[in-house]
């Protein structure tokens, strides 16, 4: 049986167009399955996020999850899903393209193991690629993912339509700054806890990297979603808000991120900068795991 150490930590015996297009494939597999598991987390994660703090909604996160349930039933957690179906998708196959091209590049002819340093660029290029398609992405989402009244948008395609026809390209890409930020460091920190911990094991058990086992893989993607939501998930927080927040003066409440993040440690200290984060570590190892699983399974019947 193949590993998907073999795929995400070493550079890919394939070579050109005929490996990109197996890569491209595969993430989108594992993007569509991480939707799937990851997007009830999400939406609850986004819904803590934004919530005023002088009036508050929800008063944790069972609490928000008991209401949803009440108020919207299951389809409430999967608000804004169609989005991220494709997105998603769309972005997890750019991530490895990207990374798997990035790996290639510093390996060079004579395929020379990578640092860690190398690691984590290739993780970070390949996070500031998929921000391209991420950025939008979530904002369209984050904007359904709010709405609990009968009086918003429709749906993704009329959200999509009313924000391009009232501001135009930059309003579809709201955020987008801060979103590029978060995507570096997080993509950075992920494929690079994942890499050290697959040597770490090889070297413990003096096993190759074919021959470590897919739960012991799952448990690393895992791990490598921890790794990088601790270390962004302030990040994220004021991407929620400007991604949610009004689009013109009259009805914005942060000039920039900067001024976001003033504001909320004024408002709320520190722990302003984590709310919500139960919910997200929650999501991470399923979400993950299941991220890298799909991506595996793809990997095996597209290269046969």
């Amino acid at each position: 049986m193949s590993d998907l150490a073999t795929i995400v930590d070493v550079p890919s015996q394939k070579t050109g167009s005929s490996q990109a297009i197996i890569d491209c494939a595969s993430g989108t597999v594992g993007g569509i399955v991480q939707v799937l598991v990851g997007q009830p987390f999400d939406t609850v994660k986004v819904r803590l996020q934004t919530q005023s703090t002088t009036n508050p909604v929800y008063s944790g996160m069972m609490d928000c999850v008991r209401q949803i349930r009440q108020r919207e039933g299951l389809g409430g957690f999967y608000k804004g899903t169609t989005t991220p179906l494709v997105g998603i998708g769309a972005c997890v196959s750019i991530q490895f393209v990207v990374l798997e091209s990035m790996k290639r590049t510093f390996a060079g002819k004579n395929n020379d193991p990578l640092t860690n340093t190398q690691f984590y660029m290739a993780g970070a290029a390949s996070g500031v690629a998929n921000s391209i398609v991420s950025g939008p992405v979530e904002h369209i989402r984050t904007r359904l993912q709010v709405q609990t009244g009968p009086n918003g948008y429709k749906g993704p395609v009329d959200c999509i339509k009313q924000i391009y026809s009232a501001h135009g390209l930059a309003g579809i890409y709201k955020g987008q700054a801060i979103t590029v930020l978060r995507e570096f460091q997080g993509y950075g920190a992920y494929f690079l806890a994942y890499e050290w911990l697959v040597k770490r094991s090889m070297e413990k058990t003096q096993r190759k990297r074919t021959e470590l086992p897919a739960w012991e893989v799952c448990m690393y993607g895992a791990a490598a979603g921890y790794a990088m939501w601790m270390t962004v998930y302030p990040v994220d927080i004021i991407k929620s808000k400007l991604q949610t927040d009004g689009f013109d003066k009259a009805t914005r409440k942060y000039s920039s991120a900067l001024d976001c993040a003033r504001k909320i440690m004024a408002v709320e200290g520190f722990g302003g900068f984590f709310r919500g984060i139960g919910v997200c570590l929650l999501r991470a190892a399923p979400s993950n795991a299941a991220t890298f699983m799909g991506f595996e399974l793809a990997m095996r019947m597209f290269s046969h």
